[in-house]
């Protein structure tokens, strides 16, 4: 019978919630479990409630599922908030020292610091540790993994407090040995090739390095700060020059500037913070200047919920800026495709000179997912510079059928290079010819035409041929999947289709996609079916029905189910 099992551990921030699930999942991975984690915490340093979601399985999984089945309780209000979520077979792990009401008839195991390291300052170390010692204990899994990851995590503050931390976890693992358990990992084998946890943002940040990224810009705004901090961690090695800058203006502003002079140049921000870089978005397109820009989304408007998933920004980023231009927008659904979408990004930015948007949210940013190494294969993008020397005069902007012009960096060969963000001729020069306007904006334009082939991101599952379908995009990919798994198995046919290349739109591909359809559901995070009305405005189609969630929290397989009640 296949193994998936869920692991709730909460509790107030700063005590610890992170420190108990990074080497607890890390460990289940090295062990050979698939694992899923999504996090869940609030805009603030200490205090409120936060928890993570661990999703164990022995096969690949999609994303997170509902319910709970071992609750790791540092607090009492996390067992007020989550114990309605516990299953009947589950397991409650408590602090002793913090929980004192535990309701009767449930299967708990308290965990106190004098039983876990008796005559010791370890404080909440103690249990943090001890809890994930008794996790591992309940699914007959090893814990000299776990002890070596606490010791790889705790080695900057000294032996003593590593010891104490391995030292927890072995007694928590030994506790957690009288509770029998229905679910164990015991026939689960490490894989010969070891495989990655890591977030989307984490993998678009490898796929940047991948790509030859030399410089990256931006202002700390979650969620896009861990991708920010997923370069930082990588620059030195690769290279990478990095500036925090004093705000969101400055920060693309920067990047179109070493863009300009050269570098591979990659900014972001998040829904506000891409507000003040609109005006930028039209320099990058009048100056035919490559340039990245990742907008991790979360619920607005204003401030909104800054720590919470959206799929909001759609259509402000398709329209940003002023007038028409050509530009792409990606969305990832997965690290997988957040590396791949990177390198393409990337390549399409500096063969077209446009600015390509890459929409990512807190879901997709911060949920760590299990990957094969092979997920990521190696892949470099050329350069996409013309280097021949110029027949003449060199002409920046000169007018070509594709729309695309000869690029040459500034003092590097002969020809002087001339920019201008007012419109211009051909050389780069100002401009009020109203004739010259028009030829330059069409050129712009007519990139449009090559880029729209270009687009070709679409994930399908399910029956290709049934008569309902679900159509999303972005991070909803692995939620959606499962759904369409779940119904196959109860004999319903529907197929998914979902979208990772959103604009140029790609009319024909999505077309073929849903060809002979009879139902065809929207499933987004927004709450005005931004997809939706993209859709009907480029093919025409309205769909049956819509399956929305904009209350902060990711899609899972059970909510859209429910939203196909009356569907399928």
């Amino acid at each position: 019978m296949p193994i998936d099992l869920t692991i709730l551990i909460g509790g107030a921030a700063g005590q610890g919630v992170h420190s108990i699930t990074t080497p607890l999942a890390k460990s289940l991975v090295r062990a050979g479990a698939w694992v899923t984690v999504v996090q869940d915490y609030q805009s603030r340093i200490r205090g409120g409630h936060i928890f993570n979601v661990l999703r164990v399985s022995d096969a690949p999984l999609a994303g997170p599922r509902e319910g709970v089945d071992i609750l790791v309780a540092l607090n009492q209000e996390t067992v007020a908030l989550h114990l309605p979520e516990l299953s009947p077979t589950g397991l409650l792990i408590y602090d002793a020292d913090q929980v004192k009401e535990v309701p009767a008839g449930v299967s708990a195991l308290g965990l106190s610091l004098e039983e876990l390291l008796p005559g010791t300052a370890a404080g909440e170390i103690a249990v943090n540790a001890g809890a994930s010692g008794a996790v591992l204990g309940l699914l007959e899994v090893p814990v000299s993994g776990l002890a070596q990851m606490l010791a790889e995590s705790f080695a900057a503050k000294g032996e003593e407090v590593a010891g104490w931390n391995r030292q927890a976890a072995t007694r928590g693992w030994e506790l957690a040995q009288t509770f029998p358990h229905s679910v164990s990992l015991a026939g689960v084998t490490p894989p010969t090739r070891p495989r990655l946890l890591m977030s989307g943002h984490e993998a678009l940040a490898v796929g940047a390095l991948m790509a030859g990224l030399t410089f990256i810009s931006g202002y700390p705004m979650t969620p896009w700060t861990s991708l920010f901090n997923a370069v930082a961690q990588r620059s030195l090695a690769h290279g990478v020059v990095l500036e925090q800058a004093e705000d969101e203006i400055a920060a693309i502003n920067m990047a179109i500037g070493a863009s300009y002079a050269g570098a591979r140049a990659m900014t972001g921000t998040s829904g506000g913070g891409f507000c003040l870089m609109t005006e930028a978005v039209g320099l990058a397109t009048m100056t035919e200047t490559p340039l990245v820009v990742v907008v991790a989304q979360r619920p607005g408007p204003s401030t909104g919920l800054p720590t919470r998933t959206s799929q909001g920004d759609l259509q402000f980023v398709l329209w940003a800026g002023q007038d028409d231009g050509p530009r792409a927008v990606l969305a990832p659904g997965s690290p997988a495709q957040g590396y791949t979408v990177a390198l393409k990004a990337f390549d399409l930015a500096e063969r077209y000179q446009i600015p390509v948007f890459i929409l990512t949210d807190q879901y997709f940013a911060d949920s760590q997912h299990t990957c094969r190494v092979e997920d990521f294969p190696e892949r470099r993008v050329p350069f996409a510079l013309d280097l021949e020397p110029a027949q003449g005069v060199y002409e920046r902007y000169a007018v070509t059928e594709s729309g695309i012009s000869p690029r040459r960096l500034p003092g590097f060969g002969p020809e002087l290079v001339v920019a201008d963000s007012d419109e211009h001729t051909p050389d780069g020069h100002l401009t009020e010819d109203l004739q010259v306007r028009v030829a330059m904006h069409d050129k712009r334009l007519r990139k449009l035409t090559a880029l729209a082939r270009e687009m070709r991101g679409l994930t399908t599952a399910g029956d290709p041929a049934a008569p309902v379908v679900l159509l999303c995009w972005g991070s909803s990919l692995g939620p959606v999947s499962e759904a369409v798994s779940r119904l196959q198995a109860g004999k319903v046919t529907v197929r998914m289709v979902h979208l990772s290349e959103l604009w140029p739109f790609p009319r024909e591909a999505v077309m073929k996609a849903v060809d002979g359809f009879k139902k065809l559901v929207v499933v987004e995070q927004n709450a005005s079916g931004q997809l939706q009305r993209l859709l009907r405005q480029e093919t025409g189609l309205t769909a049956t029905k819509a399956v929305r969630r904009y209350d902060g929290r990711p899609f899972t397989p059970e909510y859209i189910l429910r939203g196909l009640a009356g569907v399928v």
